[in-house]
Protein backbone atom coordinates (compact mmCIF):
# COMPACT_ATOMS: atom_id res chain seq x y z
CA UNK A 1 0.00 0.00 0.00
CA UNK A 2 1.48 3.41 -0.92
CA UNK A 3 1.68 6.10 1.37
CA UNK A 4 0.75 9.44 0.81
CA UNK A 5 1.03 12.73 3.16
CA UNK A 6 -1.50 15.90 2.81
CA UNK A 7 -1.62 18.74 4.56
CA UNK A 8 -4.57 20.96 4.88
CA UNK A 9 -6.41 17.73 5.12
CA UNK A 10 -9.04 18.61 7.31
CA UNK A 11 -10.91 20.38 4.65
CA UNK A 12 -11.46 22.19 1.37
CA UNK A 13 -9.27 20.66 -1.52
CA UNK A 14 -7.04 18.66 1.63
CA UNK A 15 -9.96 16.90 2.62
CA UNK A 16 -10.95 16.28 -1.08
CA UNK A 17 -7.74 14.89 -1.84
CA UNK A 18 -7.93 12.81 0.93
CA UNK A 19 -11.01 11.20 -0.19
CA UNK A 20 -9.65 10.45 -3.44
CA UNK A 21 -6.59 9.08 -2.61
CA UNK A 22 -8.18 6.53 -0.23
CA UNK A 23 -10.69 5.49 -2.47
CA UNK A 24 -7.53 4.53 -5.14
CA UNK A 25 -6.05 2.34 -1.99
CA UNK A 26 -3.81 4.75 -0.70
CA UNK A 27 -3.13 5.02 2.69
CA UNK A 28 -3.13 9.19 3.98
CA UNK A 29 -1.54 10.78 6.67
CA UNK A 30 -3.11 13.79 7.28
CA UNK A 31 -1.39 16.81 8.85
CA UNK A 32 -3.66 19.98 10.14
CA UNK A 33 -4.76 22.24 12.92
CA UNK A 34 -7.22 19.95 13.62
CA UNK A 35 -9.02 16.53 13.10
CA UNK A 36 -5.70 15.00 11.23
CA UNK A 37 -3.34 11.88 12.12
CA UNK A 38 -0.34 14.73 12.73
CA UNK A 39 -1.61 17.89 14.37
CA UNK A 40 0.48 21.36 13.97
CA UNK A 41 0.68 24.38 13.26
CA UNK A 42 2.87 24.64 10.12
CA UNK A 43 2.64 28.68 10.76
CA UNK A 44 5.45 27.93 13.19
CA UNK A 45 8.77 26.66 12.40
CA UNK A 46 8.22 24.81 15.28
CA UNK A 47 5.59 23.34 13.85
CA UNK A 48 7.17 22.14 10.62
CA UNK A 49 9.63 20.23 12.55
CA UNK A 50 7.20 18.74 14.70
CA UNK A 51 4.86 17.88 11.63
CA UNK A 52 7.78 16.24 9.45
CA UNK A 53 9.06 14.39 12.29
CA UNK A 54 5.69 13.08 13.10
CA UNK A 55 4.92 11.95 9.86
CA UNK A 56 8.51 10.02 9.76
CA UNK A 57 7.25 8.15 12.44
CA UNK A 58 4.16 7.42 11.34
CA UNK A 59 4.95 6.48 7.54
CA UNK A 60 8.17 4.26 8.45
CA UNK A 61 10.33 5.93 6.68
CA UNK A 62 9.08 5.92 2.79
CA UNK A 63 6.25 8.01 1.77
CA UNK A 64 5.32 7.94 -1.91
CA UNK A 65 3.25 11.32 -2.57
CA UNK A 66 3.07 14.41 -0.46
CA UNK A 67 0.52 16.91 -1.13
CA UNK A 68 0.87 20.78 0.28
CA UNK A 69 -2.61 22.24 0.63
CA UNK A 70 -2.07 23.93 3.66
CA UNK A 71 -3.16 27.38 3.17
CA UNK A 72 -4.70 30.71 4.80
CA UNK A 73 -6.20 33.47 3.11
CA UNK A 74 -6.72 37.20 3.44
CA UNK A 75 -9.91 37.05 5.71
CA UNK A 76 -8.85 34.44 7.63
CA UNK A 77 -4.99 35.41 8.97
CA UNK A 78 -2.75 38.47 8.75
CA UNK A 79 -0.33 39.38 6.17
CA UNK A 80 2.52 37.59 8.73
CA UNK A 81 0.50 34.19 9.22
CA UNK A 82 0.07 33.90 5.17
CA UNK A 83 3.32 34.01 4.15
CA UNK A 84 4.40 31.46 6.93
CA UNK A 85 1.58 29.13 6.35
CA UNK A 86 1.61 29.45 2.59
CA UNK A 87 4.88 29.82 1.46
CA UNK A 88 6.71 28.29 4.47
CA UNK A 89 4.75 25.70 5.52
CA UNK A 90 4.66 24.32 1.81
CA UNK A 91 8.47 24.46 1.37
CA UNK A 92 9.43 23.15 4.29
CA UNK A 93 7.07 19.92 4.47
CA UNK A 94 7.91 19.43 1.11
CA UNK A 95 11.61 19.69 1.20
CA UNK A 96 11.56 17.85 4.64
CA UNK A 97 9.60 14.77 3.46
CA UNK A 98 11.88 14.55 0.21
CA UNK A 99 14.18 11.75 1.63
CA UNK A 100 11.04 10.04 2.45
CA UNK A 101 10.01 10.34 -1.21
CA UNK A 102 13.52 9.39 -2.61
CA UNK A 103 13.20 5.54 -0.78
CA UNK A 104 9.34 5.49 -2.92
CA UNK A 105 9.28 3.47 -6.34
CA UNK A 106 7.71 6.39 -7.71
CA UNK A 107 7.32 9.53 -5.53
CA UNK A 108 6.08 12.94 -6.42
CA UNK A 109 4.70 15.88 -4.73
CA UNK A 110 2.32 18.77 -5.63
CA UNK A 111 2.19 21.98 -3.72
CA UNK A 112 -0.83 24.81 -4.07
CA UNK A 113 -0.15 28.17 -5.57
CA UNK A 114 -2.99 30.15 -6.64
CA UNK A 115 -4.48 32.32 -10.02
CA UNK A 116 -4.08 35.05 -7.16
CA UNK A 117 -0.67 35.26 -8.57
CA UNK A 118 -1.52 36.87 -11.87
CA UNK A 119 -2.58 39.74 -9.88
CA UNK A 120 -0.83 42.97 -7.92
CA UNK A 121 2.61 41.61 -5.73
CA UNK A 122 5.50 42.66 -3.94
CA UNK A 123 8.66 41.24 -5.33
CA UNK A 124 11.01 42.06 -2.76
CA UNK A 125 8.54 39.92 -0.17
CA UNK A 126 8.70 37.21 -3.34
CA UNK A 127 12.53 37.38 -3.36
CA UNK A 128 12.79 37.01 0.44
CA UNK A 129 10.65 33.94 0.92
CA UNK A 130 12.97 32.60 -2.63
CA UNK A 131 15.86 33.24 -0.48
CA UNK A 132 14.79 31.31 2.71
CA UNK A 133 14.77 34.46 4.91
CA UNK A 134 11.37 33.86 6.79
CA UNK A 135 11.95 37.12 9.19
CA UNK A 136 12.69 39.49 6.20
CA UNK A 137 9.20 38.06 4.23
CA UNK A 138 7.11 38.31 7.06
CA UNK A 139 8.88 42.24 7.45
CA UNK A 140 7.88 42.85 4.29
CA UNK A 141 4.17 42.64 5.48
CA UNK A 142 1.99 45.12 6.59
CA UNK A 143 -1.41 45.07 8.75
CA UNK A 144 -3.11 46.61 6.02
CA UNK A 145 -1.53 45.34 3.42
CA UNK A 146 -3.14 42.70 0.81
CA UNK A 147 -0.51 41.52 -0.96
CA UNK A 148 0.66 38.72 1.41
CA UNK A 149 -1.25 35.90 -0.48
CA UNK A 150 -0.54 36.80 -4.06
CA UNK A 151 3.16 37.23 -3.59
CA UNK A 152 3.88 33.68 -0.93
CA UNK A 153 1.65 31.45 -4.04
CA UNK A 154 4.19 33.01 -6.48
CA UNK A 155 6.82 32.07 -4.69
CA UNK A 156 5.69 28.62 -3.87
CA UNK A 157 5.18 28.26 -7.89
CA UNK A 158 8.77 29.49 -8.42
CA UNK A 159 9.91 27.41 -5.66
CA UNK A 160 8.69 24.46 -7.25
CA UNK A 161 9.95 25.67 -11.43
CA UNK A 162 13.55 26.26 -9.86
CA UNK A 163 13.54 22.88 -7.71
CA UNK A 164 11.81 20.51 -9.48
CA UNK A 165 14.78 20.31 -12.50
CA UNK A 166 17.72 19.67 -9.94
CA UNK A 167 19.11 17.20 -9.13
CA UNK A 168 17.96 15.83 -5.72
CA UNK A 169 13.98 16.07 -7.10
CA UNK A 170 14.25 14.82 -10.99
CA UNK A 171 17.53 13.65 -10.49
CA UNK A 172 16.34 11.51 -7.99
CA UNK A 173 13.04 10.70 -9.91
CA UNK A 174 10.66 12.50 -7.46
CA UNK A 175 7.90 14.23 -9.51
CA UNK A 176 7.52 18.02 -8.19
CA UNK A 177 4.76 20.11 -9.81
CA UNK A 178 2.07 22.79 -8.56
CA UNK A 179 -1.51 23.59 -9.27
CA UNK A 180 -3.42 27.43 -9.50
CA UNK A 181 -6.69 26.85 -8.48
CA UNK A 182 -9.08 29.71 -9.24
CA UNK A 183 -12.11 30.10 -7.26
CA UNK A 184 -13.21 27.29 -5.58
CA UNK A 185 -15.95 26.65 -2.39
CA UNK A 186 -13.86 26.16 0.52
CA UNK A 187 -13.92 27.40 4.22
CA UNK A 188 -11.18 29.59 2.98
CA UNK A 189 -13.09 30.83 0.28
CA UNK A 190 -16.56 31.04 2.12
CA UNK A 191 -16.22 34.05 3.64
CA UNK A 192 -16.33 35.77 -0.18
CA UNK A 193 -19.00 33.27 -1.77
CA UNK A 194 -21.45 34.45 1.34
CA UNK A 195 -21.83 37.85 1.12
CA UNK A 196 -23.39 39.29 -2.04
CA UNK A 197 -21.05 42.01 -1.97
CA UNK A 198 -17.74 40.18 -1.68
CA UNK A 199 -18.80 37.56 -4.50
CA UNK A 200 -19.71 40.04 -7.06
CA UNK A 201 -16.23 41.78 -6.33
CA UNK A 202 -14.16 38.39 -6.25
CA UNK A 203 -16.19 37.12 -9.11
CA UNK A 204 -15.75 40.46 -10.96
CA UNK A 205 -11.88 39.62 -10.73
CA UNK A 206 -11.88 36.33 -11.36
CA UNK A 207 -14.71 35.58 -13.83
CA UNK A 208 -13.61 31.92 -15.13
CA UNK A 209 -15.34 31.09 -18.41
CA UNK A 210 -16.19 27.02 -17.30
CA UNK A 211 -17.86 27.99 -14.65
CA UNK A 212 -18.09 30.42 -11.81
CA UNK A 213 -16.79 28.66 -8.40
CA UNK A 214 -15.25 25.12 -8.98
CA UNK A 215 -15.34 22.49 -5.79
CA UNK A 216 -12.86 21.14 -4.06
CA UNK A 217 -13.04 17.96 -6.11
CA UNK A 218 -12.17 19.66 -9.43
CA UNK A 219 -9.16 20.16 -7.77
CA UNK A 220 -8.44 17.13 -5.84
CA UNK A 221 -8.75 14.74 -9.15
CA UNK A 222 -5.94 16.67 -10.80
CA UNK A 223 -3.84 16.94 -7.52
CA UNK A 224 -4.22 13.06 -7.47
CA UNK A 225 -3.21 12.24 -10.71
CA UNK A 226 -0.25 14.77 -10.14
CA UNK A 227 1.40 12.45 -7.20
CA UNK A 228 0.04 9.27 -8.26
CA UNK A 229 2.63 6.06 -10.01
CA UNK A 230 1.27 6.92 -12.92
CA UNK A 231 2.83 10.30 -13.05
CA UNK A 232 6.90 9.76 -13.91
CA UNK A 233 7.21 12.83 -16.36
CA UNK A 234 5.42 15.78 -15.74
CA UNK A 235 7.71 17.72 -13.43
CA UNK A 236 8.34 21.61 -12.82
CA UNK A 237 5.07 22.33 -14.29
CA UNK A 238 2.59 24.65 -12.55
CA UNK A 239 -1.09 23.82 -13.85
CA UNK A 240 -3.95 26.08 -14.07
CA UNK A 241 -6.77 24.69 -12.52
CA UNK A 242 -9.41 27.46 -13.27
CA UNK A 243 -12.25 26.76 -15.09
CA UNK A 244 -10.16 28.96 -18.15
CA UNK A 245 -9.81 31.97 -16.26
CA UNK A 246 -5.48 32.29 -17.37
CA UNK A 247 -5.94 31.86 -20.81
CA UNK A 248 -8.21 33.98 -20.86
CA UNK A 249 -6.83 36.48 -19.23
CA UNK A 250 -3.33 36.07 -20.44
CA UNK A 251 -4.31 35.20 -24.02
CA UNK A 252 -1.85 32.78 -26.41
CA UNK A 253 1.79 33.55 -25.40
CA UNK A 254 2.94 30.28 -23.81
CA UNK A 255 6.08 31.82 -22.94
CA UNK A 256 9.40 32.72 -24.70
CA UNK A 257 10.57 30.62 -27.63
CA UNK A 258 14.62 29.20 -27.16
CA UNK A 259 16.40 31.67 -28.89
CA UNK A 260 18.26 29.68 -31.87
CA UNK A 261 21.36 31.74 -31.94
CA UNK A 262 24.68 30.67 -30.43
CA UNK A 263 24.59 30.20 -26.74
CA UNK A 264 20.72 31.36 -26.77
CA UNK A 265 18.51 29.85 -24.09
CA UNK A 266 14.93 29.90 -22.49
Amino acid sequence: MRTAVVTGSASGIGAATVAVLERRGDRVIGVDLRDADVVADLGTREGRTEAVAAVIEASGGTVGAVVACAGVGSFQADQATIVRVNYFGTVEMIDGLRPLLARSAAPAACAIASVAMLFEQDGALTEACLAGDEDEAVARTSPGGRTAYASSKRAVARWVRRTAPTVAWAGAGICLNAIAPGVVRTPMTAIELDDPELRDDLLGQIAQPMTAVGQPEDVASVLAWLVGPENRFVTGQVLYVDGGFEARTCGDEVGRLMEAAEGGGA
